[in-house]
């Protein structure tokens, strides 16, 4: 218990950190834009292509966690389609609802893990990312165009996004060097390193910034079910397909892990381009993420 109240705790205090730099409007409220847009082109892609690309891949365990990361995003995005029946959430609400219960925070997930498993569950996590982020966008872009009808999707600006996400060119970048069996100079190594070692304190810093608790007093149901779907449901779907797809040991943890992850902040910025709800996307995303705080706490003893 000691070990993960180790592990929370500074993650909760960075992330506070972060909210309170922007309370405090400290340095400047133009920093903190800026400095999120250095950590997700900069430092984070050097942390990935860093630990990928000097990592030990084992393909047969990640090949059933990324399947079960996809296996369980959509059973998810099934029973949220059922919910929309059941209490019958407006269109606009409901794209929301489903950014909040299938997207997750890469910058949690990977500080979280990196604390937690060291080198290998950071590895684990990254595998996955590279692959469920392209799913989960393509899902959500989806959901607007059935629920909203809207012109504003483009099939084409859809792969630039892709293309151009860091996140995911770095993981294909490390994963390529590792494949292939080379060897990055030692100075390109360290330099990747020193960069990379900068990218998870600051990208918590970014989630605390990030934060919008003035949503909350407009609290609905719809926020409710979101959160309750992604930091309780979800983990238990993904640990039972993991579980059926044969994982165990730091594998099914990682699995698990990746479930009870908040929501992103991309999604605010989807549901802004594409007319969905912004103040129910900006509650969903400031809850989960304090509120992910207590059920990692939960969850995390049992693995």
């Amino acid at each position: 218990m000691e070990h993960i109240l180790n592990a929370l705790l500074p993650i909760c205090l960075v992330i506070g950190a972060g909210y309170s730099f922007k309370y405090l409007k400290f340095p400047s409220p133009d920093f903190w834009p800026l400095a999120d847009k250095f950590v997700y082109y900069v430092l984070m892609p050097s942390l990935l292509v860093y630990k990928l690309s000097t990592a030990k891949i084992d393909l047969s365990y990640t090949l059933n966690l990324v399947a079960s990361a996809m296996f369980s995003i959509v059973i998810v995005l099934g029973v949220l389609v059922l919910l929309k029946g059941i209490f019958k959430f407006e269109n606009k609400a409901f794209t929301s609802i489903v950014q909040g219960g299938i997207r997750f925070n890469s910058y949690v997930l990977l500080a979280f893990v990196d604390t937690i498993y060291g080198d290998k569950g950071l590895v684990l996590a990254a595998i996955v990312m590279a692959f469920v982020i392209p799913f989960l966008n393509i899902l959500c872009i989806s959901t607007f165009a059935i629920y909203m009808r809207n012109d504003k999707f483009s099939f084409l600006s859809f792969v630039k996004t892709i293309i151009k996400n860091p996140l995911i060119g770095a993981c294909v970048i490390g994963g390529a060097i590792n494949a292939s069996g080379l060897h990055l100079p030692i100075v390109v190594i360290k330099s990747l390193a020193m960069l990379g070692s900068a990218g998870l304190p600051m990208g918590l810093l970014s989630v605390g910034v990030g934060l919008e608790l003035k949503y909350l007093k407009h609290a609905k149901k719809e926020l409710f079910v979101a959160t309750a779907i992604k930091l309780l449901f979800f983990p238990l779907v993904i640990y039972g397909v993991g579980t059926f797809l044969g994982l165990s040991g730091i594998s099914l943890s990682v699995a698990v892990i990746f479930g009870a992850m908040p929501t992103a902040f991309s999604g605010y910025i989807l549901a802004r381009e594409l007319g969905g709800d912004i103040p129910l996307m900006a509650s969903i995303i400031t809850l989960q993420t304090i509120a992910c705080m207590g059920t990692l706490f939960l969850i995390v003893p049992f693995l």
